[in-house]
């Protein structure tokens, strides 16, 4: 008989969401000889252990040159830290240098990763059952889970929908949509971004149904050759409706899990008292985490320092891997997939490519895909609520090599070609 049952733990556990990041992991590790163009992380060609140390050092510099004794300096960095970090005026500098963000660094929250950022905003905007959190479909599978955490239903807002209109209508079913989830640039999944028009669009509503949106933007340095960078939607903020969801996980170093939260918001106290959204948020995560690592801050820290506050001076390189892997792979599906059977995004950068085929793709057939063709991909139907069928795949390009690519699309191509076959849908013109 087991100790506890499942039914008597929190109900977000038997959720879908929860499930879907731990399934994603593991299935690389049970096909370790697999091709996976399912991992989002970024690439590990210019690892190097000696940067760790290079960074620790740089920010132990800024620490004397700052006036800290070498006390104070092994006490920043190995003791327990504040709440809200040790980096913040660094990073309010990067936002400056590299988005044209202008905040004040008691506005940041230094997180551990940008999921713990996540989870500490939705914790603080959930005051009671009507609250809702809205979010474009389809959506990064972490904040529909974060969600879940919080017990904050989550309304999807189809692409095509008219964002006032969908916030008119939960409110008239008397519930309150508390902000609306946004990554405007490189979307995980779908890879595609808002043009200027779009981001200006959504302040617009924002600003006129008194609404919050959470800007998420991990891929935000990453274009395509010859795309230039939008502004992000904080960068064209005028009224603090834009709450900052940043991440060093793929522009600093992933093992380091250092996020942030720009939460410049003015909150009003039952006396009157006005104070910042990212002082109530340092309430919740000193019951949460503590405090992120000062080593792991000191590391971005220093990375910073040593770059000159640019992610994007220290990320050409990325950039450019990034860049011709996403090309490699959408020419690489045209090569194989020329009869329009079969269709895909073309994004303009980031990390993730959608292919389209005309049979549903699940758990299943992805575990068939790993064990029998030696290729892993993401389902899409991870990043959708409800049991619906959904007849997509994401590919990454971030952690393969272009001859992985290759062999990788050659798998992927025979899968689908035999696929075909077994649904119905006939062969492919190949």
């Amino acid at each position: 008989m087991a100790d506890l049952r499942l039914t008597d733990l929190h109900g977000s556990l038997t959720d879908r969401a929860l499930n879907s990041m731990n399934f994603l992991n593991e299935i690389s590790h049970h096909y370790p000889d697999a091709i996976s163009l399912a991992a989002g992380r970024p690439t590990e060609e210019h690892f190097d252990l000696d940067d760790v140390h290079a960074y620790l050092r740089r920010f132990a510099d800024h620490l004397r040159e700052q006036g800290h004794d070498e006390p104070a300096v092994r006490r920043t960095i190995l003791q327990y830290g504040r709440t809200k970090g040790i980096v913040h005026d660094l990073i309010a500098r990067n936002l400056e240098v590299d988005e044209d963000i202008l905040v004040e660094p008691e506005s940041i929250v230094v997180t551990v990763g940008c999921q713990e950022a996540m989870l500490l905003t939705l914790r603080a905007l959930r005051r009671d059952p009507a609250d809702l959190l809205l979010a474009f479909s389809p959506s990064y599978v972490g904040i529909t889970g974060a969600a879940r955490l919080v017990d904050l239903p989550v309304v999807s807002v189809a692409e095509d929908d008219d964002l006032a209109v969908v916030v008119k209508s939960v409110r008239a079913d008397g519930r309150r949509p508390r902000a609306c989830y946004v990554m405007p640039d490189f979307a995980n999944p779908s890879g595609l971004s808002l043009d200027l028009a779009a981001r200006k669009r959504l302040l617009e509503v924002a600003a006129e149904q008194d609404l919050l949106l959470l800007e998420d933007n991990p891929y935000g340095l990453f274009p395509a050759d010859g795309v230039d960078r939008m502004p992000t939607l904080k960068a064209l903020d005028t009224d603090r409706r834009v709450v900052y969801l940043g991440s060093f996980a793929k522009t600093g170093l992933p093992g380091a899990r250092v996020g942030y939260v720009v939460a410049d918001q003015t909150v009003e106290a039952p006396d009157g008292s006005i104070g910042r959204l990212a002082d109530e948020l340092s309430k919740i995560k000193s019951m949460v985490t503590v405090n992120t690592s000062p080593v792991a801050q000191a590391v971005i820290g220093g990375k910073l320092l040593a770059n000159d506050f640019s992610l994007v001076a220290a990320n050409r390189r990325e950039r450019q891997i990034y860049a011709a892997n996403l090309r490699a792979i959408t020419d690489g599906l045209a090569a194989r997939f020329p009869g329009g059977e079969i269709s895909w995004t073309v994004p303009s950068g980031g990390f993730f490519v959608v292919v389209t085929v005309p049979f549903p793709v699940d758990d299943v057939l992805l575990e068939k895909s790993a064990h029998e063709y030696g290729v892993l991909w993401t389902p899409m139907s991870h990043f959708y609520d409800g049991d619906t069928p959904i007849h997509a795949l994401r590919l990454s390009c971030s952690s393969v090599t272009p001859t992985e690519i290759e062999v990788a699309l050659d798998r992927l191509a025979a899968l689908i070609t035999d696929e075909l076959v077994l649904s119905g849908a006939g062969k492919l013109d190949l």
